[in-house]
């Protein structure tokens, strides 16, 4: 599963998940901050690139405009809220041990959350 992290979540995240064999990146890392959720979930499609956000209400009315307009996507990973936005190991951790459970394949057009 390849991941494109939201500019809501530290790029460290992105580096640690890298240095665990993730296929991960940042919006921070290659210049993409500031476009709207709707260009970030396009985008990461494009990329191949399952999205991870801490946004979860936003993400959630998202992809059901996307399913019903019958546009597809990669998924979003939710990071929960319980995290601590300076807890990059704990979020890398959940992170690689969701996508380690994942088959090889990225998924499409679903919505996942972290409880």
């Amino acid at each position: 599963m390849k991941l494109l992290l939201d500019e809501d979540l530290s790029p460290q995240i992105a580096v640690i998940l890298r240095e665990k064999g993730i296929d991960a990146i940042s919006v921070h890392e290659i210049g993409r901050t500031g476009l709207t959720d709707q260009e970030q979930l396009e985008q990461a499609a494009l990329d191949g690139r399952c999205f991870v956000t801490r946004n979860r209400n936003d993400y959630i009315i998202l992809t059901r405009q996307f399913f019903a307009s019958n546009i597809s996507h990669k998924g979003v990973l939710i990071v929960a809220s319980s995290y601590k936005l300076n807890d990059f190991k704990g979020i890398a951790d959940a992170i690689s041990g969701y996508v380690s459970g994942w088959p090889k394949e990225n998924p499409t057009d679903y919505l996942f959350d972290f409880i």
